[in-house]
């Protein structure tokens, strides 16, 4: 583990404009307050809580009232949504340094998003996918203005763990209930999907850069809204349990330490550590099979919206 104390070793963020996914509860919100005590020019954060963003602008700005902060409506079960919050930052941002996709859910009961996909990997993963496209020529241009951009996604240890036929691709538009406890299972192929995305996009637009961290296991509402069965599983294969302070440190690391620090492409350990890949996450057939879904997936919304 990387010695990290985030109160001195994250620098001076005051040229920094960030954009956070889900930043209305738990890690999100966590990592605006981290952030804000460094000055950033401004950070935007989506999330659908829009009394909850006024009380994290409220607070943050009593505590950091030099830093700017926009809330963005965004539903990630919607692709629209998605689209909209994309525009709404695109009318108001020429800059995005650091995006970090954060917004997802674990573990969840058996449902399907509004664009018809399973609700765990719609958000975790196809979500994002979108709107890392959307801001794909904003990333660019301020990679190649002020040297870097990034791009984090966060997964989990849950990666190690999807189906055995790792993404179930022919049945991504059901509810993929195929029995009990298969919701660890939904949620290990959409966690998986970050690490692969991640690196895929690095190896396409290695200008930009991408990585995918695990947090720790963090006491978060992830948690707290687990079936008991549930909660008692991740407390026994977890007896190590971080509250969200320490659970945003290996993603504040990410999105502030010196690019040199960095391994395009890679994933991350808390803190500041490479992590260990699966023949899964490692798997290049894997990842290009996924590349493509995605990218048709993404099309064909974009033709049915525009």
């Amino acid at each position: 583990m990387t010695s990290f104390n985030p109160a001195v070793d994250i620098p001076d963020l005051s040229t920094k404009t960030i954009l956070i996914t889900g930043g209305t509860n738990g890690l999100g919100r966590q990592t605006i307050a981290t952030l804000a005590k460094h000055s950033p020019e401004h950070i935007y954060f989506t999330g659908r809580n829009s009394e909850a963003a006024t009380e994290i602008i409220a607070q943050t700005q009593s505590n950091s009232p030099n830093v700017k902060l926009c809330f963005i409506e965004c539903n990630q079960l919607s692709l629209a949504s998605v689209q909209a919050a994309a525009n709404v930052f695109l009318q108001q941002a020429t800059q995005l340094d650091v995006l970090i996709c954060n917004a997802g859910v674990m573990a969840t009961e058996p449902a399907l998003s509004q664009d018809g996909y399973e609700n765990q990997f719609a958000i975790n993963h196809v979500a994002h996918a979108l709107l890392v496209k959307l801001l794909l020529p904003t990333l660019s241009s301020t990679a190649a203005s002020q040297g870097e951009a990034r791009v984090l996604f966060i997964t989990s240890l849950g990666f190690m763990y999807p189906f055995p036929g790792c993404v179930m691709f022919d049945s991504l538009k059901t509810t993929q209930d195929f029995g009990p406890r298969t919701q660890w299972a939904r949620y290990g192929q959409s966690k998986l999907a970050l690490v692969q995305y991640a690196a895929e996009l690095a190896r396409r637009w290695p200008a930009i850069t991408f990585v995918s961290l695990h947090p720790g296991v963090v006491n978060t509402d992830l948690v707290a809204r687990l079936k008991p069965e549930d909660k008692e599983l991740v407390h026994q294969t977890n007896p190590i349990i971080i509250e969200p302070e320490e659970g945003v440190w290996n993603s504040c690391w990410c999105a502030t330490t010196e690019k040199s620090n960095l391994e395009n492409g890679e994933l991350y350990w808390p803190v500041g550590q490479l992590g260990e890949h699966t023949k899964e996450s490692g798997d290049q057939n894997l990842r290009e099979k996924l590349w493509q879904w995605t990218q048709k997936e993404l099309e064909d919304f974009v033709s049915r919206t525009s």
